[in-house]
């Protein structure tokens, strides 16, 4: 079981298409209540999540902003994003804080210090870490490998809409694409897996952090992996 992880959450999780909802109460429910059970059994757990629901970046160019604001507008969104999941945990009883690296809205979120979000982890608290690294050109992968280095996490849990797992391929759209069951950083970037981004992975690639990568079409699959259950694709360092 691991005591310590980071959760790096998609935006999209939230999304419900079908009703064009930015944030779905059912599925932002779902999350709230595995990561409380996972709180629960005595995890201490991190939270970096995503903007897909709120921005693209890719709807810059159309409308015309720059990268750099472009950006800023993903890491904002990202701060929507977990305080909208932080409120519903404290409405379940969870303590949570929300550290953002982008300046706080005062009442709202704080300023993030490693030391202070070490404390809060120490003292039982799901600490969600908004606002990217707080600097453009930098994606959120790149922010929770960071995190996860900074604050000393086990693992770093990768839940993916769609895929239970890394293939050799795309496997919605490569048939021949198998299953990989365990691989290294290092090979990751050899064989150029799209599994978080190059500067995420060189990052952790030394370090003895798990990124553990699962469907998370199941919720449950979040606390099957925190309590140690085989599930999924496990990337390591290399010997």
């Amino acid at each position: 079981m691991y005591k310590r992880i980071l959760l790096k959450l998609s935006g999209e999780a939230l999304r419900d298409d079908q009703h064009l909802l930015t944030i779905d109460v059912n599925h932002l429910e779902k999350l709230s209540r595995v990561i409380k059970s996972m709180h629960d059994n005595g995890t201490q757990i991190a939270i970096v999540i995503g903007a897909g629901n709120i921005w693209r970046g890719k709807l810059a160019d159309k409308i015309g902003i720059e990268p750099v604001p472009a950006d800023f507008m993903g890491m904002l969104g990202t701060v929507i994003n977990a305080v909208a999941m932080a409120s519903n945990l404290k409405k379940r009883g969870v303590e949570t804080v929300v550290y953002s690296a982008v300046p706080a809205i005062e009442g709202v979120t704080e300023p993030y210090s490693q030391e202070r979000a070490h404390a809060s982890l120490n003292e039982g608290k799901v600490v969600f870490l908004a606002g990217g690294t707080g600097k453009p050109f930098f994606t959120t992968d790149t922010a929770a490998a960071l995190r996860a280095v900074e604050l000393n996490c086990q693992a770093i849990l990768m839940g993916k809409n769609g895929v239970d797992g890394i293939y050799t391929g795309d496997p919605t759209k490569d048939s021949s694409a198998e299953f990989i069951k365990t691989i290294t950083f290092d090979e990751i970037i050899k064989r150029n897996l799209q599994v978080m981004d190059i500067s995420a992975v060189e990052l952790i690639k030394n370090t003895d952090i798990d990124v553990r990568v699962f469907s998370m079409s199941e919720p449950q699959n979040f606390l099957k992996v925190a309590n140690g259950e085989d599930i999924g694709t496990t990337v390591k360092k290399g010997e």
